[in-house]
């Protein structure tokens, strides 16, 4: 797999990187928020341009791009303007998506953009070559936020992401279960493992995936988002402590998943088991997470890998 380096951050080795959104309405709210995000441990700033007041005026936009790039320095910055029909606050017709994409990517201020793999093969090429023309890496996207399609599925979706030329696959799925969080895990797993030649990115959203959030070195994401105030997505944590969860998960994860054979089938899925096991309770063991959070945490370790709801019996 080959990293993908933007500015001094390299997405790919090591921990997950960290991708903080910003959502403001206003260019002052806008650049109110990356100055406090410039104080967290964020890697990668996410401009969510589809929460922007003046986007459809390119003159505004491109002023406040410029005072974000000062504000954030070598930061690099993510331009997202996430359609309507995949859960953005605004609608957009596909050429003038594609347009918007392309000029944010031709002004050198950006280090991403991302697209939305199924607005259609040529718009994603379209933007895909400009934005390499330019020295700006891709992250093509694909987000349901009604269910979680089947392993397959997802695989097959981020495989042609990669076939489209993105630099980044990325999908984010709703769980309707515990189960369901498990799919995305194993898909992100086999992807990676089987298939990916880049960098992927995977969760399942919402409280039922925070779990997918934490454990992408494991399993195969290489970035996660975190909030710094506002949350742009169902089931953000706070960047910083995100940070903490994500890098203890990953060390526990680790010695339970290679202490055993890497085997298919029912031998793998015990060891994501007792991997999910072991993070919760680390993550269950933070007094400063909401008590209905450390509740939730631990009925889904429990359930997870104890039908009986018995935390001292596996199967």
């Amino acid at each position: 797999m080959n990293p993908v380096k933007v500015r001094n951050v390299e997405i790919g080795t090591g921990l997950p990187k960290i991708c903080v959104p910003i959502v403001g309405v206003t260019k002052e709210a806008i650049l109110d928020a990356a100055r406090i995000i410039k104080t967290t441990a964020a890697d990668v700033v996410e401009w969510r341009v589809d929460w922007y007041e003046d986007i459809f005026d390119f003159e505004k936009t491109a002023e406040t791009m410029k005072a974000l790039r000062d504000v954030l320095g070598d930061t690099p910055i993510l331009f997202t303007f996430r359609t309507s029909k995949e859960g953005g606050e605004k609608a957009i017709d596909t050429d003038a998506y594609v347009e918007l994409n392309q000029k944010a990517a031709k002004t050198g201020l950006i280090d991403l953009v991302d697209i939305e793999a199924f607005t259609g093969d040529d718009a994603v090429k379209a933007v895909v070559d400009t934005a390499h023309e330019c020295g700006v890496k891709v992250v093509a996207s694909n987000h349901d936020f009604h269910k979680t399609p089947e392993k397959e599925e997802i695989v097959s979706r981020l495989r042609r992401m990669q076939e489209l030329g993105a630099d980044i696959p990325k999908i984010a799925v709703m769980p309707q279960n515990k189960k369901d969080v498990l799919t995305l895990l194993c898909a992100t797993e086999e992807m990676a493992s089987e298939y990916a030649d880049r960098p992927i990115i995977t969760m399942s959203m919402a409280g039922t995936g925070v779990i997918s959030r934490l454990c992408g070195e494991v399993f195969g994401s290489a970035l996660t988002f975190g909030a710094v105030g506002k949350a742009s997505a169902p089931g953000q944590m706070g960047a910083a402590d995100l940070k903490i969860r994500a890098g203890s998960a990953s060390l526990t994860v680790c010695s339970r998943k290679f202490s055993q054979p890497e085997k298919r089938g029912t031998k793998l899925k015990k060891i994501y088991y007792m991997a999910l096991m072991s993070i919760w309770k680390k993550f269950c063991s933070s007094s400063s997470l909401p008590a209905w959070r450390l509740s939730w945490a631990y009925r889904f370790s429990a359930g997870m890998c104890c039908p009986c709801h018995c935390p001292g019996r596996r199967n």
